[in-house]
């Protein structure tokens, strides 16, 4: 079955809604199933949230996969809509039936929804178990999610004002992020450890990363304003 996440770009969920939207016309009817349930997703960062059920409400689940994303994506629609409750038990389901089914990546994802949506308290320890399932699998894909898992573990550390915690969370997250090699990711990872370090209170290490950062995106005729805050806070110039 089709594998929708190199066709995302989160950065414009309209552009995604349409690529999917397309690619649902083309697809066999298994992948058409699959690719609505990224329309409704794209439709939930749009924030539009009753198309994005609506969309939902018409697919009739085939299989243990169609069924796992109808209930995820679903789940994202509440959260975002600010229903966490409601969100929780669609996680909690999608992340059985994926489980069940033995797709790993879809669990984890799952897993990991599950934690955003958990009490603080808990959330600590609902991004650890969704790591350790995910570095468990033997599907890449899921293995793959311990990059965003251990960024949430971090910025749960960081939450508590634990940064020495943060900083090593983040670090395992950039190599994870460096593993996997995709640079627009790997970025954002870097900038969490500089962002750690400074408030740590290691600031002639967090400026050479970000000046590093500002260097490459220069040259990439890029512009990131979390390099530019962060740098202004260094230099001591204005934010």
């Amino acid at each position: 079955m089709i594998d929708p996440t190199p066709m995302w770009d989160f950065d414009d969920p309209a552009a995604s809604e349409q690529r999917f939207r397309a690619e649902a016309e083309a697809g066999d009817p298994d992948d058409r199933l699959v690719l609505m349930t990224q329309v409704a997703r794209a439709l939930g960062l749009q924030e539009k949230y009753d198309e994005g059920h609506a969309v939902l409400d018409e697919l009739s689940p085939t299989g243990d996969e169609v069924a796992s994303r109808i209930v995820l994506e679903r789940g994202r629609l509440f959260r975002s809509g600010g229903r966490p409750e409601e969100a929780r038990a669609q996680f909690d389901a999608a992340a059985q039936t994926a489980a069940a089914a033995g797709l790993d990546a879809l669990r984890v994802d799952a897993l990991h929804m599950v934690a955003l949506v958990a009490d603080p308290a808990d959330r600590l320890v609902r991004h650890e178990e969704a790591l350790a399932v995910a570095r468990a699998s033997s599907d890449q894909r899921a293995r793959d999610w311990d990059a965003s898992l251990l960024n949430n573990i971090g910025m749960a550390h960081a939450d508590a004002g634990d940064f020495v915690a943060a900083l090593a969370s983040f670090e395992e997250a950039l190599a994870a992020r460096e593993r996997i090699g995709d640079v627009t990711r790997t970025r954002p990872a870097r900038w969490m450890v500089a962002w750690a370090l400074r408030n740590l209170g290691r600031t002639d290490e967090a400026l050479a990363r970000q000046q590093e950062l500002k260097a490459e995106l220069d040259a990439a005729g890029l512009t990131d304003p979390h390099v530019d805050e962060e740098l202004a806070l260094l230099e001591g110039g204005p934010v």
